[in-house]
C-alpha cells in the first residue's frame, strides 16, 4: 500500500452483484463480521453519547439554546412552517430541529434536552467520519486510520472548543448531511442514481444551513469541473467522445446546480406558504486595509482542534500544545494532496477544497468576527482527510515505510493517550448550570408571568420555568423587539399581558442589559422596584407591549 491512494478513475470497484456471486452463505463468516461490526458501532456510539453529554454539560447552556428548543417546541406541537418565527442566519429546519423536536416529545422542552441533543449530533458526526476514514481500507491499514480520525475529534477543546463542536445547533450539525454524501461518493459505483442521490441530499443540506455552498455545494462543483476538464484535456478521441467518457464528473457538477437551484424554490416555497423568515447578514471580503483585523480568527481555527494555547496555563496549555499534533497532520495531508491533486480520490479532494474554502473564507471576509463555530466543519473533515491520505504514505512494503509504520505507530498512540487524558480531565470539570436559573423561581414567586428583558436573559428564563414565566427579548440600544430567534406573536398586545422589565448588572457581553433611559421614555415609572441578586425587576400596573416602539 506504498504512496497515495490510486485515482478513484482507476480503482476497481466490485459491483454487488459480483459480491451477491462469491458464494459466501448469508450466514458465513463475512456476515458473521459484519454483524460484529455493527454491534461494535453502537457500543461506541453509546459510549462516546455518554461522553459527550457529559462534555456538554461543562458549558452553559444560554437563550441561544432556549430558543432553538421553543422553535422544535412549535414544530413538535403542529407549526411545522413556524409562521411567525424570525430565525437566525441559519434556519437548521430540515436537519437539526426535526431532531430537537424528535427529542423534546419524550425528553420534554427543558434545557437538558439541549445537551442530550448536542451530544446526540457530536456522536454522528464522529461515527461518520470514522466509517468514512476507514472506507476503501481493511486490515492494519483501517485500524490506522480508525486511530487518526479518532483521534482528532476525540476531545474538543474546553470552553469555546466545547460551545463550538459539542453545544446546542451549529454547522458541525451540517457535516452530518455531508459526510452522508461523502460516503455515498466514495462507495457507490458510478451510476446515474447517485448524483441524482447527491443533489437530494445537498438540497436537504442546503436548505438549512447556506455555510453548504462554501463546504459541499462549491467543492463538489470545482472538483468535478477539473476532473472534467483534465479529462477532456487527456482524453483520447473527438471532443464528443471525451466529454461522453467524463459523464459522471459531468453529473455531479450538475447535481451541485440542481442542489443550488432545488433549495432556492424550496426557500421560497416555504415564504410564500407563510413559513418562517431568516435574518439574513451581510457577508462581504474584508477591506484590503482592515485585514489585519482579522488576525484573531487564526486562533479561532485552532481551537477546533483543541490547540488554542492564547492565554491557557498548566494542564490546559499542555493539552492545546499536544493538539497541535492535529493540525500538524491535517496540514500535511493537505500539503500532499495539494501535491498530488488528481492522484487521489474524488472524496478526498472535495474535502481538501472544502477545508481550503472554508478557513480562507473565515479569515479573509467578515466571518472572522464570528465565533470558532464557523469552521467547525473542518475537524471531522480534517480528520477524515489526515486518515485517508497519510495511512497509505506510511504503510508500504518497504523497509523505509515500515519504519516509518512504526514511528508513526508509536507517536500516535502516545498522543492519543494525552487526547484521552485530556478528555477524562474535562469531563470531570463541574456541571455549568444554564444561564439565570435563580431568576425563573423568583418570578414564580411574585406572580410575574409575562416580561420583557434582554435577549440572554429572556428565552433562557422562559424554558427554565418550563414556560410558566415567559420573557420576551428587547433591544439593547432601541427597545425594539428582538426579532432574533423569536416569534412576532410574542409581541402582539392583544394575546399577552406584559408587565414587569428585567435589568440585568452582570458585566460582559451576555448578561448586561441596563436601558435605564429608553425604558424611561417609553415606558415610564415603575410601580414598583425589586432587587434580586444582579437582577432589577421593574413592574407596572399596565401592558408594556402598547408602547414598545416599532
Amino acid at each position: 500500500m506504498g504512496g497515495l491512494r490510486a485515482n478513484a478513475d482507476t480503482q476497481a470497484t466490485a459491483s454487488p452483484a459480483a459480491a451477491a456471486g462469491s458464494g459466501e452463505p448469508a450466514s458465513g463468516p463475512g456476515a458473521r463480521r459484519r454483524g460484529a461490526a455493527v454491534v461494535a458501532y453502537l457500543l461506541a456510539g453509546a459510549a462516546l453519547f455518554t461522553v459527550y453529554l457529559r462534555l456538554s454539560e461543562t458549558y452553559p447552556l444560554n437563550s441561544d439554546s432556549a430558543n432553538i428548543l421553543l422553535m422544535a417546541s412549535d414544530m413538535l406541537h403542529g407549526h411545522v412552517l413556524l409562521h411567525g418565527w424570525y430565525m437566525s442566519d441559519v434556519s437548521f429546519y430540515l436537519t437539526e430541529l426535526p431532531q430537537y423536536a424528535l427529542l423534546e416529545s419524550f425528553l420534554g422542552a427543558g434545557m437538558h434536552t439541549a445537551h442530550v441533543a448536542a451530544a446526540m449530533t457530536y456522536t454522528l458526526t464522529f461515527l461518520l467520519a470514522v466509517l468514512l476514514a476507514r472506507s476503501g481500507s481493511s486490515g492494519r491499514a483501517a485500524w490506522a486510520r480508525t486511530l487518526i480520525a479518532a483521534g482528532i475529534m476525540l476531545a474538543p477543546q474546553f470552553g469555546l472548543g466545547v460551545f463550538a463542536l459539542d453545544l446546542s445547533v451549529g454547522h458541525i450539525g451540517t457535516s452530518v448531511p455531508l459526510l452522508l454524501i461523502w460516503l455515498l461518493l466514495d462507495k457507490a459505483a458510478p451510476h446515474w442514481r447517485v448524483p441524482v442521490l447527491t443533489a437530494v441530499l445537498l438540497t436537504w443540506a442546503l436548505v438549512s444551513d447556506p455555510i453548504v455552498y462554501v463546504v459541499g455545494v462549491g467543492p463538489l462543483g470545482a472538483v468535478a469541473a477539473a476532473r472534467l476538464v483534465r479529462g477532456v484535456v487527456t482524453g483520447r478521441g473527438g471532443l464528443i467522445r471525451r466529454i461522453a467518457a467524463r459523464w459522471y464528473d459531468l453529473s455531479l457538477g450538475a447535481a451541485t446546480v440542481a442542489a443550488t437551484v432545488l433549495a432556492w424554490a424550496v426557500n421560497n416555497l416555504l415564504s410564500a406558504l407563510g413559513g418562517y423568515t431568516v435574518n439574513r447578514l451581510p457577508f462581504y471580503l474584508t477591506p484590503w486595509n482592515d485585514l489585519h483585523s482579522n488576525a484573531p480568527a487564526a486562533w479561532k481555527v485552532l481551537e477546533i482542534f483543541g490547540a488554542n494555547y492564547a492565554g491557557l496555563h498548566g494542564v490546559w496549555l499542555v493539552l492545546a500544545f499536544l493538539h497541535m499534533a492535529s493540525v500538524a497532520v491535517v496540514v500535511w495531508a493537505l500539503a500532499r494532496v495539494a501535491w498530488r491533486f488528481f492522484g487521489v480520490t474524488l472524496v478526498d479532494q472535495v474535502l481538501a477544497v472544502a477545508i481550503v474554502l472554508n478557513v480562507v473564507l473565515f479569515m479573509l471576509t467578515n466571518a472572522a468576527d464570528e465565533a470558532a463555530h464557523e469552521v467547525a466543519v473542518i475537524a471531522p473533515f480534517g480528520a477524515v482527510l489526515a486518515a485517508r491520505v497519510l495511512v497509505p504514505a506510511v504503510t508500504g512494503t518497504a523497509a523505509k515505510a515500515a519504519r516509518l509504520t512504526m514511528a508513526a505507530l508509536a507517536a500516535g498512540v502516545l498522543v492519543l493517550a494525552g487526547y484521552t487524558a485530556g478528555l477524562g480531565y474535562e469531563i470531570s470539570q463541574p456541571t455549568a448550570p444554564a444561564a439565570n436559573t435563580a431568576l425563573a423561581p423568583w418570578l414564580l414567586d411574585h406572580h410575574l408571568t409575562y416580561g420583557l428583558s434582554g435577549y440572554w436573559t429572556s428565552s433562557s428564563v422562559t424554558v427554565n420555568s418550563g414556560g410558566r414565566v415567559k420573557v420576551r427579548a428587547l433591544m439593547q440600544f432601541t427597545l425594539k423587539r428582538d426579532l432574533w430567534m423569536s416569534n412576532v406573536s410574542w409581541y402582539d398586545p392583544r394575546s399577552h399581558y406584559a408587565n414587569f422589565v428585567v435589568l440585568d448588572s452582570v458585566p460582559g457581553f451576555m448578561h448586561h442589559w441596563e436601558p435605564q433611559a429608553l425604558i424611561s421614555k417609553y415606558f415610564g415609572r415603575p410601580a414598583v422596584t425589586y432587587h434580586t441578586g444582579p437582577y432589577t425587576v421593574l413592574v407596572w400596573n399596565r401592558n408594556l407591549l402598547d408602547s414598545i416602539p416599532r
